[in-house]
């Protein structure tokens, strides 16, 4: 199982929208500074999961959400 998961920046508001197999682990190491794209807006906090069958589906699924580049979009999503 693969998941799309969206990160919200806990001070500034803002959202990250990513795939793997752990979301728990990579919250952690966005917290760690492990991402360069998530790195200055620390803390974040895991406020959204989708789970699909396999890898190429949570991709296609995360690509769809950033592409619509809505944060309206993603705050629907997670309400």
């Amino acid at each position: 199982m693969y998941d799309v998961y969206i990160l919200q920046n806990i001070p500034t508001g803002r959202f990250y929208v990513g795939s793997t197999h752990d979301p728990i682990l990579w919250l952690t190491r966005h917290n760690a500074g492990w991402s360069r794209s998530t790195k200055a807006g620390r803390p974040w906090q895991l406020v959204h999961i989708e789970e699909y069958p396999d890898k190429s589906s949570a991709w296609k699924r995360e690509y769809d959400i950033n592409r619509r580049k809505s944060r309206v979009y993603i705050e629907d999503l997670i309400a």
